[in-house]
């Protein structure tokens, strides 16, 4: 089920500069500029609706750290955490001419097999999809919402 969300509502709330021949993107998480690419974009479009719309805290807010899945070393695009501070949900963010496919939804559970959240989400701007996972019974549902702030 794809939740509908104008993420391109909030493109004005995003602080943008060129740079020589780059232009760049100011991350309010990380609070540094960054070099404006079309996921980095999304991203940062999709910390605007946390913040803005969801009532997430920035504080709990961790975008592309590392992570160990197996042996390999890998990146998640964000991770919320929730009051006491447990991943909480997990975002994957493409590029918008990537299509929300089986491999991403591969790639975000693959990536949670460490963390283990309650929520993951999936998005490149257009589409966006977010699921419940229970663990216990070893199935997900999607749901109509990004789930409120815990």
């Amino acid at each position: 089920m794809e939740i509908n969300i104008d993420l391109l509502r909030y493109k004005d709330q995003l602080r943008v500069k060129r740079q020589t021949d780059k232009r760049l993107i100011f991350d309010r998480i990380r609070k540094k500029w960054l070099v404006l690419q079309p996921e980095e974009m999304v991203r940062q479009l999709v910390v605007e609706y946390l913040l803005e719309e969801r009532g997430y805290n920035s504080n709990r807010i961790s975008m592309e750290r590392g992570l160990k899945v197996n042996t390999l070393d890998r990146r998640f695009d964000l991770l919320v955490y929730d009051k006491d501070v447990k991943p909480y949900l997990l975002i994957e963010c493409k590029a918008p001419q990537v299509k929300i496919s089986q491999a991403v939804f591969e790639q975000v559970s693959w990536y949670n097999s460490s963390l283990q959240v309650p929520y993951l989400m999936v998005t490149n701007g257009r589409e966006n999809y977010c699921c419940w996972m229970d663990y216990e019974a070893k199935h997900y549902r999607f749901l109509d919402a990004v789930p409120d702030p815990e």
